[in-house]
């Protein structure tokens, strides 16, 4: 009977243990994807700043986006060293800033939607972007500041405003590609083998 009565003790403790939890969430209403959302907005202090060279390849314009100086735009041709962009990194999650590696200025938004071009000395929120791939494998870039407003060009390559831009205008879709000189790090060299017919039977001679 001893027995039996720790059996239930151990039983009913073992459901409070995981209920419990749950009951707490249900009350609280938790929303992990907003702690997940403010988890990538952090800095990340302990870890160096990424930086990558990269081509925004605009899909309305067929050029790619050039920080001039204080002027952008999608007229670039594929090498151009106005075309070449840093991508600077130093977060948990997609939140980036962009620099020409030419001109040294930032790609940013201002309070009226217009794409600018600033000094380091000038950076601000307005110089941060949310880096997003949208479901057709396009990577659009959304105002960290203004939420809801894209870098976005129309098909002469002339910058749109932040208002006017949706996410799923082909105005705001990019493809980011490496500088002609630049190969992918991931990029294998393939070696391909030539078979000799004179081989004899069970060995095979090659070569490469």
């Amino acid at each position: 009977m001893v027995l039996f009565s720790a059996l239930c003790l151990m039983c009913v403790q073992a459901f409070w243990a995981v209920c419990s939890p749950l009951q707490v969430l249900a009350a609280d209403n938790v929303n992990f994807g907003v702690h997940v959302e403010n988890q990538t907005r952090l800095r990340d202090a302990m870890s160096r700043t990424h930086h990558r060279i990269y081509q925004f390849y605009s899909r309305t314009s067929g050029k790619h986006m050039q920080v001039l100086g204080r002027r952008i735009n999608a007229k670039g041709e594929d090498g151009d060293k106005y075309a070449q962009l840093i991508v600077e990194a130093d977060t948990f999650g997609s939140q980036v800033r962009i620099r020409g590696k030419e001109s040294n200025f930032y790609l940013c938004m201002n309070r009226r939607g217009k794409l600018v071009g600033k000094k380091p000395s000038n950076l601000s929120e307005e110089c941060v972007f949310i880096e997003k791939i949208l479901e057709n494998n396009y990577t659009a870039l959304m105002s960290a500041r203004y939420d809801g407003w894209y870098v976005g060009f129309t098909k002469k390559g002339r910058p749109r405003r932040g208002p006017q831009t949706r996410p799923n205008q082909q105005d705001v879709h990019f493809m980011k590609r490496y500088p002609p000189w630049q190969e992918p790090p991931d990029a294998v060299t393939c070696r391909f083998t030539t078979v000799n017919k004179k081989s004899k039977r069970g060995g095979v001679s090659s070569r490469s």
